[in-house]
């Protein structure tokens, strides 16, 4: 690339530009001429400082690969220069004058919103809230901008403040914590929909050197830890944390600006710090890497001619000694002819065999009607099959439940209970009343008599008749008190014996009752005991009848199908019996004597041998031999199934117990409740076996019942089942049941003799006592009659004594009466109870009439359903017989036609390879036949072509891939030198690009500085010379303007003066900079009051017309000379604690 000739600007001052390192621009010539100035590896450009040769690094950019590479000078025409800014400057000062009457806008994302410090550098907690324009920090607070730094990612020793996070980390703390929130909105904010209206960002770094991020949404929500993720957003909002003009710390300021920068600094270095703060720093780098690149592919497209040349003499010797071998030709025709007869031999041999195989098919075909008629006549039965079962099940669901009936018989039953005891109860008051009635009859009839006695005697009574009465009457009230006392006593004694006969009764009936259940036990068991000792005999006897013999005629006979398998129980065990066997005998017994076959065919015949064995009840399922995976319908491994209680050593059984029985998804519970409560926890409800033998559904609406199971009898040929007992054990068990039973029945007959001994004694008391009662009662009432008529006549003597007993006579009749009125209310009442007892034995027969109804009809429709059930597998089987038969065709089918179209296409492949080959070739040759000729003709052939070393094939190989090779390497020659060309011309336009954005800024940055220096009537310039890479600034100050012909150097400026300046430039700039965030630190250090007074306004002013622009502006001193507004906030802030303490002078 050329270089760019030196041409001085218009301010520029040839005389005092000393030698300086040219700028980091991609270089188009050697820049060895000028070695002197590169003096020091600080001032080059990193990995820019190689010597590039003039014949490597002339490149044609816009002719061929080879012609001279047009300059693109850095040198620009003085008189273009000035003409360039007679046009440009008086718009920029129009601009600056519009801008600095008009209010900036507020930006609306990239600046920020507020910081937080924990734990940083000398402050355990710090923060602000910045505004969104200017914000003036006083305090010397200049940890923010160093935090500020840190957090949006930017290097540790960019700050000025430490070397590493490690120094940021307040003294004696583990870690420390920045969190700084940025703006968010606005048509161009970053991912609204995810971060919202504000980004959080928080680092946070340890002592031991560890670091990480969070960025947060508004609402403090983790959205990334990754710093690829903060780049993205820095790279979003043109935040450039790490560039020297937005972030502008205490150090970088006060030492590069205002003590070296102006005075100190090489032009040169002004000059990089204006390309870096820019960003043309950048892309001039990048256009030098960019121009290394196209250098490196031009000295490879220089290699790649040379390569070409010796691929076309390879070409021209190839094609050569092709030639040479070309008087075999003549020979190799015949060769050729051969070789066409060949390939078509062997295209009419596989045709031959194509069509053979398409034969096979159709005959294949023809076979599938057939078996697919089968399927559809299964699946019709299985239809009709399903209507049944639909049917009978809706029937049954029709039918109800008898859960009332049940109610209602308890009631009766109680009822008619209730009855008979008040019955008893009346009966023995009738008793009771009808005494009583003799007694006072009797009493009347001696009353009479007394009367007529006392008729007689009236004349003859004396004085001494009337003392006798006296000791008389005294004996019979002493008799009559004994008298009473008796019958107090003997109604006592009947009481107890009326309760002795009960017990006794009611514990006869017990012992009745376990008599007769003794009874029937010993019965059962002998029957089991007696089975079981066959058992032993024979092992299968508890499946059936003859099952031995009946399982060798299985294994003789000859069968469609396989060999059918069974009885099932066979291959059953349960894991604890003492837990699960009952409920199972009771669900799954009837099925252990079942057998199965995979042919209905086998049934009639395997019918048949049962029959004749006397195995009429077992059932025979048709299912085919389908071993498939039920893990999906189980529940979960925490709930107890049957199929997880019970071992099945034959799978080919346990599948057909899945599909009969539900093994696999029924559930089993100890408990009714247990079951109920476990299937509630399962959607779309379930079935449940518990072992109290309840029979427990759920259904999938919410709705369910529970049936009690009938318990089996002890002569139940499924009590044999399950007992984990070998058949010695059981027939032990069956002696110890029998040995249990009989003493259970020889304590209920010695029971039962007590009990009626007992009741016979009660009973012959109760017999004693009713008669010693009856003459005890008649005993005090003639007592009393006496008493009374002792009385009578001991009062008067006269006709007084009759009146007395007339009047006793009449006493007696009333309580006769009494006692006729309440013997007819009681026989009344008994009459209505015996009536109300026949109603309620009615409506009781009425009911149990209804329920040996309901259960005939269930046990009817149940019996449908089974047998519907049993069709429809047995249709289920067959369909899946026929089903997998007419796969098995299927595939026979697709095979042979898979075989078929595979010769087709092979015959087709063969057919056109052997077109592409040659025409068609008439031959009814075999292709051995042509073969033995053909490799006649080559032998001959090949001794021919031993006189030239190769084959013509060969040779003609190897001239078809040299050019091939020579062709390629043209071809991809010729498309990466039209690449590098492109490149090339598409740098010199960016270079171009380049010089325009440099020339635009650097006159910009001059004007505005200008305009800044005029506001305290100070004068400067801002010389550039982009040829030789310096800046140099020259200020006259206003007391100079009258004695100084020459502007002033900035070393001989004040410390007022120079920081004055210096915020000029910077805000000059600032200008060029894209970056929404401003911060400076500590700009008034050097000031007096007048340069702080009219800086501070300058830059108040710069940032109140900024748009989008956030100013962040710390300075130590005080600010009362500024004013709070809506566009500016100051932040007063205390000092830190750095645990200083005062020095003891005091004390010396």
């Amino acid at each position: 690339m050329a270089k760019r000739p030196v041409a001085p600007e218009s301010d520029a001052e040839p005389d005092s530009v000393p030698n300086t390192p040219a700028s980091k621009r991609a270089r188009t010539q050697d820049p060895s001429a000028e070695p002197s100035q590169r003096g020091s590896k600080r001032s080059q450009p990193k990995g820019k400082g190689k010597v590039r040769k003039q014949d490597e690094d002339d490149i044609d950019l816009a002719g061929s690969d080879d012609a001279e590479v047009p300059e693109v000078k850095d040198e620009e025409d003085e008189e273009e220069v000035r003409k360039f800014e007679e046009e440009q400057e008086e718009a920029i000062r129009a601009s600056l004058e519009a801008k600095s009457k008009t209010v900036g806008g507020v930006a609306e994302m990239g600046i920020i919103e507020s910081i937080q410090m924990f734990e940083f550098m000398c402050h355990k907690y710090l923060t602000f809230t910045f505004g969104p324009q200017v914000n003036f920090i006083i305090g010397g607070k200049s940890a923010v901008l160093s935090a500020i730094t840190v957090a949006l990612g930017g290097k540790a020793n960019s700050t000025g403040r430490g070397s590493g996070l490690k120094s940021f980390i307040r003294e004696g703390q583990p870690a420390a914590e920045v969190i700084i929130t940025l703006k968010n909105q606005g048509e161009e904010a970053y991912k609204p929909q995810i971060y919202g209206k504000s980004i959080v960002i928080s680092r946070r770094f340890t002592k031991e050197g560890s670091s990480s991020y969070r960025i947060m949404s508004k609402d403090n929500k983790l959205v990334s830890t990754k710093r690829e993720e903060l780049a993205n957003i820095c790279d979003h909002m043109n935040i450039q944390v790490d560039n020297p003009m937005n972030v502008l710390t205490q150090g970088v300021l006060i030492t590069i600006l205002c003590r070296q920068f102006l005075s100190a600094s090489a032009p040169a270095d002004k000059y990089k710090f204006f390309l870096k703060g820019t960003q043309l720093q950048q892309l001039s780098d990048e256009y030098d890497t960019i121009l290394e690149n196209v250098t490196l592919t031009t000295k490879v497209i220089h290699s790649k001619r040379d390569a070409i040349e010796d691929l076309r003499q390879a070409f021209k010797d190839a094609k050569d000694r092709f030639e040479e071998a070309s008087k075999a030709r003549e020979q190799k025709v015949k060769v050729d002819e051969l070789k066409k007869e060949l390939a078509w031999s062997h295209v009419n041999a596989k045709e031959d065999e194509m069509r053979r195989k398409l034969e096979e098919v159709a005959k294949l075909e023809r076979r599938l009607p057939r078996v697919q008629e089968n399927v559809d006549a299964a699946e019709a039965q299985i239809q009709v099959a399903n209507e049944k079962v639909a049917l009978h099940e809706q029937e049954l669901q029709d039918l109800g439940d008898i859960d009332e009936l049940h109610a209602q018989k308890t009631v009766l039953t109680d009822q008619m209970r209730g009855n008979k005891t008040k019955i008893q109860e009346y009966k023995s008051r009738e008793k009771e009343l009808d005494t009583s009635f003799k007694e006072i009859h009797a009493r009347i009839a001696q009353l009479d008599h007394n009367i007529d006695e006392e008729k007689k005697k009236l004349e003859k009574n004396t004085q001494a008749e009337t003392e006798q009465r006296n000791l008389k009457l005294a004996d019979t009230q002493a008799q009559l008190i004994k008298a009473d006392k008796e019958l107090e006593d003997i109604k006592a004694q009947k009481i107890a014996k009326n309760d002795e006969m009960t017990a006794a009764r009611v514990r006869g009936q017990e012992a009745e009752r376990m008599r007769d259940d003794a009874r029937k036990t010993i019965q059962e068991c002998e029957g089991q005991a007696a089975a079981a000792v066959t058992e032993k005999k024979n092992s299968l006897a508890a499946f059936g009848r003859n099952i031995k013999g009946v399982l060798e005629q299985i294994k003789a006979m000859k069968w469609f199908g396989n060999v059918p398998v069974g009885p099932f129980g066979m291959f059953v065990n349960v894991k604890d019996p003492q837990k699960w066997a009952g409920v199972l005998r009771v669900q799954l017994g009837g099925a252990m004597t079942s057998f199965a076959i995979t042919d209905p065919r086998d049934r009639p015949a395997l019918k048949k041998l049962l029959d004749q064995s006397g195995n009429q009840g077992a059932q025979i399922i048709i299912s085919e031999y389908d071993i498939f995976d039920y893990s999906g319908g189980e529940p979960g491994p925490n709930v107890m199934t049957v199929l997880r209680a019970i071992e099945v050593a034959d799978p080919y059984v346990l599948r057909i117990l899945i599909n009969q029985q539900r093994i696999e998804r029924t559930l089993l519970a100890e408990t009714r409740l247990e079951a109920d409560n476990l299937l509630s926890r399962f959607q779309g409800g379930g079935q449940a076996w518990s072992a109290d033998l309840y029979n427990v559904r759920q259904f999938g609406d919410g709705g369910g019942n529970s049936q009690m199971l009938t318990k089996l009898g002890a002569s139940d040929f499924r009590q044999n089942l399950f007992t984990g007992r070998n058949a010695e054990a059981q027939a032990m068990h069956w002696q110890n049941q029998i040995r249990e039973a009989n003493e259970r029945h020889e304590q209920a007959i010695t029971t039962l003799d007590q009990c009626r001994r007992a009741h016979q004694t009660a009973n012959a008391a109760l017999q004693a006592l009713t008669t010693q009662e009856r003459q005890t009662h008649q005993r005090a009432s003639n007592l009393r009659i006496e008493m009374n008529r002792i009385q009578s006549e001991i009062n008067d003597d006269l006709p007084a004594a009759i009146a007395a007993l007339q009047s006793a006579r009449e006493e007696a009749e009333a309580e006769k009466e009494d006692v006729k009125a309440k013997f007819a209310t009681v026989e009344k009442t008994k009459s209505d109870l015996d009536a109300e007892q026949n109603k309620l034995l009615t409506e009781l027969k009425r009911v149990r009439d209804l329920v040996a109804d309901y259960e005939e009809k269930k046990g009817s429709i149940r019996t449908k359903i089974e047998d519907a059930v049993t069709d429809r597998m047995n249709a289920q089987n067959s369909k899946a017989h026929y089903s997998k038969k007419l796969d098995e065709e299927k595939k026979k089918v697709d095979e042979a036609s898979a075989a078929a179209a595979l010769l087709q296409e092979e015959y087709e492949s063969w057919s056109e390879k052997a077109e592409r080959y040659c025409a068609r070739v008439e031959t009814k040759r075999k292709a051995e036949e042509v073969q033995r000729n053909l490799d006649s003709v080559q032998a001959a052939l090949k001794e021919r072509e031993k006189k030239h070393g190769a084959t013509v094939e060969e040779m003609t190989i190897q001239v078809n891939k040299a050019q091939a090779d020579l062709h390629t390497a043209e071809s991809d020659l010729a498309d990466v030198t039209a690449l590098n060309k492109s490149l090339k011309s598409s740098l010199v336009l960016r270079l171009q690009k380049w010089h325009e954005f440099r020339r635009h800024i650097a006159l910009r940055c001059k004007v505005v500085f200008q305009y800044h220096l005029a506001n305290r009537g100070y004068y400067g310039k801002v010389l550039f010379d982009h040829g030789a890479g310096t800046l140099q600034l020259k200020v006259q100050t206003d007391d100079q303007a009258g004695t100084q012909t020459r502007d002033k150097d900035p070393r001989s400026l004040s410390g007022g003066e120079k920081s004055f300046s210096t915020i000029c430039l910077l805000l000059s700039l600032w200008e060029a900079i894209g970056c929404p965030i401003r911060c400076l630190d500590e700009f008034d250090v050097f000031m007096d009051a007048v340069n702080r007074r009219i800086s501070m306004k300058t830059m108040i002013d710069t940032a109140n017309s900024s748009d989008g622009k956030q100013y962040v502006l710390i300075t130590p001193q005080d600010m009362t000379s500024v004013a709070a507004s809506p566009t500016v906030r100051i932040h007063r802030m205390l000092d830190p604690e750095r645990g200083q303490r005062t020095l003891p002078f005091g004390a010396a």
